[in-house]
């Protein structure tokens, strides 16, 4: 009896903590004199350090283990506002008021601390003087984001256009921005979600190159999930995986926006954890410098040895946000400042984090890629940091990194700076091949049509592929791509749509005989260059006419299935088919693996929310 009771009163200890996790709190930040909602207000849970932005009836949402909690609230031309809550109150509502601020002719107050005079005194005139005036209500700030439109992948007949052809892609910004949105309580918006991008978020156990290519390709075919008369291919290569220790020398630039628009606690307070996560990676051979900019930019670190962490991480600690934002001087000072301590065959990188939000100097898209194709011919490579949301320009980053030979995150939250920095430190900052494109010949004997799933804004003509002058995506050390192509076999008719009428001039060519060519499917070649090569090598890889069924196949496979379906459902996809959020998170729950650093459970938890979303805008 007593053995009972202890068990009762475990089990009810057991559920009171469960029921104290699981408090979800529902607040408005609003504007104190009209009383209208305040979109895009960071929001902080001071115990918890959670933050949040609000959506845009001015709400945000948490959950948090605490019965009393303090919420801190920031606005652009507010005053900052903290409050203290209880989980009994009735409501949760933070009145703002308007701020009362000087206006200066101080162009940059980008540095703080000890060592302002060094970039104030650069950037602003000894007269400067100080008046004082009211800052009226804004209005409500509407979502400025800024995306890259995205026109999906259609069917092709293979005896119109056998040919495929496109860039790698390592990047995965967009899979964190999704997750964020979601996070919020927000559906992304279609363009935001590109698929690629999505899939390549996770890691897969594809063997390692076995020769002296620093890239191997590998394919395997299953059952189409989405679509039971067609088939799912994969085409994935998997980068050389190069230790620490062995990697070249480094010359990196820091360069931090530190405009107005950063300041926000989930933009400047980030980027100084996200970069105080990379110095602690630094070796001694390694050199930092750092450039900020707002209204000018200026240098606040020259370069630096990785041996002084310390004196690298006070001038990140003496950072602040002030002023407009001219991101072409800062980039320019960047490179200069790279190619002044340039490091023949070492690592030579400007590492840009920032909004994207660029309003003064040198903005323009086509300005800035000029700068940065000029750049990259010297050796000089540029990876992008994106942070924040509201007026984010995911379309101008995701540009500069293409062609700057870089790779483009976007930086959510601490977990992300350290998988960007720890976790993959070498693919992140190592180029092992630039230049890597794919080309995909399909068999007409085998595949009647097919569709590449992602990839809109990385297609190629078919002739780039032996123009060594194309540019073309990057790899670094151990990094992954993985592409997945929806085939309708020649047994299957052709998806509604997708058929034209016969040509009258053309003539199709017979397939050549080579007696292999009945068990094939397609052929990949891919070329690339070494980081520092002008020539391009070609690598080739046939795969069969085997296709297994998908409960058959390989866990790195049934996930990146699954994620391309979430995609497809999050842009309403007309090629969507079948797929359906309970599908996907149970072809996900079956290939989650070992999981040692739970991104895919995590992913399983994302399906789980955007289901609950979707649901309710169908209620409205």
């Amino acid at each position: 009896m007593k053995k009972l009771a202890v068990l009762l009163l475990c089990v009810l200890f057991t559920l009171g903590v469960a029921a104290q996790q699981k408090k979800t709190i529902t607040g408005v930040v609003v504007d104190a004199a009209g009383n209208y909602p305040l979109p895009s207000a960071q929001v902080v849970i001071r115990e918890t350090k959670q933050t949040a932005a609000t959506d845009i009836a001015g709400r945000f949402v948490f959950t948090i283990p605490l019965d009393s909690f303090t919420v801190r609230v920031q606005y652009l031309g507010y005053q900052p506002a903290e409050k203290r809550f209880s989980i009994h109150d009735g409501s949760f509502i933070i009145p703002l008021h308007t701020l009362q601020t000087p206006l200066s002719e101080v162009v940059v107050t980008g540095y703080a601390g000890k060592r302002e005079n060094r970039v104030v005194t650069a950037m602003a005139s000894k007269t400067t003087r100080s008046v004082s005036f009211a800052v009226a209500p804004p209005p409500p700030r509407y979502n400025t984001n800024d995306y890259s439109p995205i026109n999906e992948n259609g069917f092709f007949q293979v005896k119109n256009k056998p040919l495929s052809t496109f860039s790698a892609d390592v990047d995965r910004a967009s899979y964190s921005q999704v997750r964020q949105m979601l996070n919020r309580g927000l559906l992304p918006p279609a363009d935001a979600v590109r698929v690629e991008e999505l899939i390549n978020y996770f890691d897969y156990a594809y063997p390692a190159p076995v020769n002296s290519d620093p890239v191997a390709i590998h394919t395997d075919m299953t059952a189409c999930p989405w679509n039971k008369d067609h088939l799912l291919a994969r085409v994935a290569l998997q980068g050389k995986k190069v230790p620490v220790n062995d990697l070249p020398a480094s010359n990196l630039v820091f360069l931090l926006d530190v405009s107005g628009s950063m300041d926000a606690d989930n933009k400047l307070p980030l980027v100084k954890q996200a970069f105080k996560v990379l110095v602690q990676q630094l070796r001694p051979q390694d050199r930092v410098a750092i450039v900020v900019y707002a209204g000018a930019a200026g240098l606040i670190l020259p370069p630096t040895s990785g041996a002084h962490k310390t004196k690298i991480i006070d001038a990140l600690e003496n950072l602040s946000a002030g002023g407009s934002t001219a991101g072409g001087q800062g980039i320019r000072l960047a490179y200069a400042t790279a190619m002044k301590h340039f490091i023949p065959k070492g690592n030579n990188r400007v590492i840009l984090a920032t909004d994207g939000d660029f309003n003064v100097g040198p903005s323009s898209d086509g300005e800035l890629q000029r700068i940065i194709e000029q750049e990259r011919e010297k050796g000089i490579f540029l990876s992008v940091l994106g942070f924040g949301m509201g007026n984010y320009k995911d379309n101008k980053l995701e540009t500069l990194a293409d062609k700057g030979n870089g790779n483009y995150a976007y930086i959510d939250n601490y977990e992300e700076a350290r998988r960007t920095f720890v976790t993959e430190f070498g693919g992140t900052l190592f180029t092992i091949a630039k230049d890597v494109k794919l080309q995909v010949e399909f068999n007409p004997k085998f595949v009647r049509a097919y569709r590449l799933v992602g990839y809109e804004n990385r297609l190629l003509n078919d002739e780039d592929f032996n123009d060594d002058k194309k540019d073309a995506g990057d790899m670094g050390a151990g990094h992954t791509v993985t592409a997945l192509y929806e085939i309708v076999p020649v047994t299957a008719p052709m998806p509604r749509g997708s058929t034209v009428d016969p040509l009258k001039y053309q003539e199709t060519r017979p397939v050549r005989n080579t007696g292999a060519a009945e068990h094939e499917a397609f052929t990949v070649k891919m070329r690339y260059k070494a980081p520092d090569g002008n020539k391009s090598r070609l690598l080739e890889k046939v795969q069969s006419t085997r296709a297994t069924a998908i409960t058959q196949s390989p866990e790195d496979l049934r996930l990146a299935a699954a994620v391309a379906q979430f995609g497809m459902l999050l842009r309403n996809s007309e090629f969507s088919g079948s797929a359906n959020y309970d599908g996907i998170i149970a072809l996900a729950a079956g290939a989650k693996g070992q999981d040692p650093e739970g991104y895919r459970a995590e992913f399983i938890q994302l399906v789980k929310k955007a289901k609950l979303l979707q649901e309710a805008v169908a209620v409205k």
